[in-house]
């Protein structure tokens, strides 16, 4: 027998037929139906199979070390909970959440967490992998929303490819933009990456930028565009705000190309050669990935990328947009039903409207009230015992950072 489904890695979301016999999954293959692989898999999907054998496996619930039936393992927690609520309040308790699970996994959770509980200490995969662009969306669009679309690759004349070594993490992916360049070899291919990676073979151009310096690079393409006379005006007017504010920021900042060149360490050839690339081609896709998230100043970094877009009208339109390369596959389905500490569900805030309308339509009886703790503070607050750990592991781990208390 086969089934179709999802592979549970990387933020592609290939589709898989998977080959079941005697309740077990024998083979795998791509499912060349699917959008998003149209058939291929790169190796971790193409051995989902063995991931799934019993041999090693935890077949049954186990509580405090001994193998016991679901009821009395959910009894289990059901109790532990009820013993933290009722002996130190909602406040001691927190959830944190893979970015693998599905979208009614995480809803579940949330409304158990936020609803019930009344504790809005829940956190999602997406807090410690894709927080700076949460942000930069709610910056730039005033909501987290994606502008693009994996078919965009296929009608894109430039790509670029901003922190990001698709060849290996995304490599399904990858393979669509080699293919893309197989068909159309017109298009053009730049990395921005202090390394130079596997991403690099396919590039036109690659540059090679001083680390952090990814601000000042797009700064400087932002007030290239405006000297070239190659805004969309008219876009700017009907659609942003506080233009003038961001492009006079970006000239203090970067004033003209040869600053740019010094900030970022990139030649002022190559530097020439991309903002020309940019400014001429409509149909750019900047794909963007932990390279620009992982970083103290990721959101900045996102949203003068996006600025770049913004001022230029390329933003969801057919093969333009800046796109976010997640790491997992449902770290989106986590963010739409409030799988974050500081939102509700469907992205709402913790205004009193919309608590109101989630706990009016979840008849939600002990409603969080305010934002909860993100995934990091709590972790650091289970080690002096603001959350309740109920189990025979020493929660050791972070007691060597300073702690809120």
């Amino acid at each position: 027998m086969k089934q179709n489904t999802t592979c549970p890695y990387c933020g592609v979301g290939c589709g898989v037929t998977a080959e079941l016999s005697d309740q077990r999954i024998i083979a795998v293959s791509g499912d060349s139906q699917h959008p998003a692989n149209f058939g291929r898999l790169c190796i971790k999907g193409s051995t989902l199979h063995e991931t799934t054998q019993t041999e090693q496996r935890l077949l049954l619930p186990r509580v405090d070390g001994q193998n016991v039936h679901w009821s009395d393992a959910i009894e289990a927690v059901a109790s532990r909970i009820r013993q933290s609520l009722d002996a130190h309040g909602p406040g001691s308790i927190a959830m944190y959440l893979s970015g693998q699970l599905l979208t009614e996994d995480y809803y579940v959770a949330n409304k158990l967490m936020k609803g019930f509980l009344g504790s809005s200490h829940v956190d999602t995969n997406s807090r410690l992998c894709m927080a700076s662009t949460v942000a930069g969306h709610k910056r730039a669009f005033g909501s987290d929303s994606v502008p693009g679309c994996y078919e965009d690759i296929e009608l894109a004349d430039l790509i670029i490819l901003v922190g990001s070594n698709a060849a290996w993490n995304h490599p399904i992916l990858f393979q669509r933009i080699q293919a893309a360049k197989t068909q159309r070899p017109q298009v053009k291919v730049v990395v921005i990456d202090p390394r130079a990676t596997a991403t690099c073979e396919l590039a036109d151009l690659h540059l090679a930028l001083k680390p952090g310096s990814d601000v000042a690079l797009f700064n400087a393409l932002l007030v290239h565009l405006a000297h070239s006379d190659a805004l969309d005006q008219s876009y700017i007017d009907q659609h942003t705000e506080g233009f003038e504010r961001a492009i006079e920021a970006a000239r203090q900042d970067i004033p003209d190309i040869q600053t740019a060149a010094r900030l970022t360490d990139i030649p002022l050839a190559d530097l020439t050669i991309f903002f020309d690339w940019f400014t001429n081609t409509p149909r750019t896709l900047t794909l963007f990935s932990q390279g620009v998230n992982q970083s103290s100043s990721g959101t900045d970094k996102v949203n003068s990328l996006m600025n770049c877009h913004l001022a230029t009208g390329r933003i969801g339109k057919p093969g333009s947009s800046p796109f976010s390369l997640t790491g997992q596959p449902n770290a989106m389905g986590g963010r739409e039903v409030g799988g974050l500490a500081n939102q509700l569900a469907a992205h709402m805030e913790f205004s009193p409207e919309a608590i109101n309308r989630v706990q009016n339509f979840w008849n939600a009886p002990n409603m969080a009230q305010q934002p909860g703790h993100k995934a990091w503070t709590s972790f650091k607050r289970l080690t002096v015992g603001k959350l309740k750990y109920y189990g025979s592991w020493p929660p050791t781990l972070w007691s060597a950072y300073p702690t809120q208390r």
